[in-house]
């Protein structure tokens, strides 16, 4: 395969992964670890540097463009933020001293655990009643909807601290941003409103991702041909899947995602038993 063909190539799958890491909060690594390592055979460390710098740039483009639509919690962001960075650093120490065929099986449990997560039903509602320490920390805020502003309060703010440095662990580990963990914390644990915890998970992944990509660079798992290729068409896909989260159904989405994903996650873990990385 050519230089000129592989490009292209992974620009449009770097595309896709930006559009489902943006519709879905889960990141673009789900998409671009896969395709690197699945079809392209690049080593798993290198393929975790390239979505690392994927997820920055998924991030900056969704999260952008969510601020300005007053969707993203940036406060709340920069609280959880604090747990995520450390665990993001301490999963990718751990991770260069990891054999590749234990992070490929763990990579694809993390995979079907996000595939379930899809399907799980979403909190919608807003909270009337917020924990003391919401109302300590300001928290609480408010995002816009077709019928008003609506305001929200938020709880367990304990709980929700804790998975997020579990998040942060596995981002830095496994390179996909945590986005399932982290919407898991927000959306069930702190019962924060589906498009909020969407919208502030892209918003932090970004910030996550780049804490443990510092580690990376430095043990020399930054490939700029194929982490240009990827941060491109991950950009393009960010952008595009932020200006269709307010137009489109999820629904349909979802069930494509989670049997897509799903599959992948089963060849990952298939592949990691039989040491094929």
């Amino acid at each position: 395969m050519s230089i000129v063909t592989f490009t292209i190539i992974l620009i449009l799958g770097a595309y896709l992964a930006g559009l489902v890491g943006s519709l879905t909060g889960l990141g673009g690594g789900v998409v671009v670890i896969p395709l690197l390592t699945l079809v392209f055979h690049v080593d798993i460390r290198y393929a975790i540097g390239a979505a690392l710098l994927a997820s920055i740039a998924n991030s900056s483009g969704a999260a952008s463009a969510y601020i300005k639509e007053g969707m993203t919690n940036i406060r709340l962001g920069m609280f959880l933020e604090i747990a995520t960075t450390v665990g993001a650093v301490i999963g990718a120490l751990i991770a260069v001293y990891t054999p590749t065929n234990t992070i490929a099986i763990l990579f694809g449990a993390v995979l079907l655990f996000s595939a379930a997560m899809t399907l799980r039903k979403k909190n919608q509602e807003a909270l009337t009643e917020g924990s003391k320490w919401s109302a300590r920390l300001k928290l609480d805020n408010s995002y816009p909807t077709p019928n008003g502003v609506v305001n929200y309060k938020l709880k367990n703010i304990g709980g929700g601290f804790s998975i997020m440095t579990l998040a942060g662990v596995m981002s830095g580990l496994l390179g996909i941003g945590s986005g399932a963990l982290k919407v898991l914390a927000m959306d069930t644990t702190m019962k924060i409103p589906f498009k909020v915890s969407t919208t502030t998970s892209n918003f932090m992944i970004g910030v996550t991702a780049a804490a443990s990509a510092v580690v990376y660079l430095q043990r020399g798992y930054m490939d700029p041909g194929i982490a240009f290729p990827v941060v491109l068409g991950v950009l393009g896909g960010a952008f595009t899947g932020a200006k269709l989260l307010t137009k489109i159904n999820p629904t349909t989405l979802r069930w494509i995602f989670c049997i897509a994903i799903t599959f992948v996650a089963l060849e990952m873990i298939y592949n990691g038993l039989q040491h094929n990385f």
